[in-house]
């Protein structure tokens, strides 16, 4: 049986752990030759290696998807490997640091220059890989897919204030380019996961707060458990795929339930 993606290129950033990494394999187990980008181009590789050791066809490369140039090189280096590009997951973010044993920053405990990294990465870093995947979709005679990670905490308040922010813009910005490019058949969703088992939630297996932090994201969904990152990456699998043909300007929450609303007696 083909895969969902079969035969498709697709190019995945932040991609070097987590949801990006997750992405890389299951999109190469449902067909899809993939180009792993990170601005770390160890981790990329290391992706790289695994969806080959797989079975897939996968090439790394080193990618800041805040500077429009390097993800036009990275547009450009998968068009070298695959021929053409099918599809882009805007996968990349960063957040604002928590305070060691506090938590979540308040607004006015954001430092200015972090500020700015975690505004450049999410928001821009969408942008710019929107900008260079539609180039590409219109040198190519149109089609195509844009799929971005946003998150719960842009459809509603979770996550800390900056951060949620950022996501917000990518919610939006979802909604209006998806208008404006349905007329080159280029269909714009989003994927907006809640408390995630990322790094970027203190999730590093050695971490000491991980049981913590693992009880505290099953009390926060209705359904009880954190989401993985395979879960993100199937959403935005299905979003890529065919099945999703008639779809666009979709955010579409993977959060165990927690947009939906609280638990009853929660």
């Amino acid at each position: 049986m083909e895969g969902l993606v079969q035969g498709k290129v697709a190019l995945i950033t932040g991609a070097g752990s987590g949801v990006g990494r997750a992405a890389c394999l299951l999109f190469s187990e449902h067909g899809a030759k993939v180009v792993a980008a990170d601005i770390n181009g160890a981790n990329a590789e290391e992706t790289a290696k695994m969806v080959r050791d797989a079975g897939g066809e996968c090439v790394a490369v080193t990618c800041n998807v805040a500077d429009p140039a390097s993800v036009d090189a990275a547009v450009a280096r998968t068009v070298e490997a695959f021929g053409r590009l099918d599809a882009i997951y805007n996968n990349a973010g960063i957040t604002i640091s928590p305070i060691p044993g506090k938590g979540l920053r308040s607004l006015v405990e954001c430092d200015p220059e972090e500020m700015k990294r975690v505004e450049d990465v999410n928001i821009n870093g969408v942008i710019y890989g929107s900008q260079a995947a539609i180039r590409q979709f219109d040198r190519q005679g149109g089609g195509g897919v844009i799929v971005s990670t946003a998150s719960v905490a842009g459809l509603m308040g979770y996550g800390g204030v900056l951060y949620g922010t950022t996501k917000g813009a990518v919610v939006q910005f979802t909604r209006a380019l998806a208008i404006e490019v349905a007329g080159k058949d280029i269909r714009v969703n989003a994927v907006c996961p809640a408390g995630m088992l990322t790094h970027y939630a203190g999730m590093d297996p050695d971490s000491e707060h991980r049981d913590r932090i693992l009880e505290g994201m099953g009390k926060a969904h209705p359904l009880g458990k954190a989401i993985d990152p395979r879960d993100t990456a199937s959403a935005a699998l299905f979003l890529c795929s065919d099945l999703a043909s008639n779809i666009t300007g979709v955010n579409l929450p993977v959060d165990g339930g927690l947009y939906a609303g609280r638990k009853v007696g929660g």
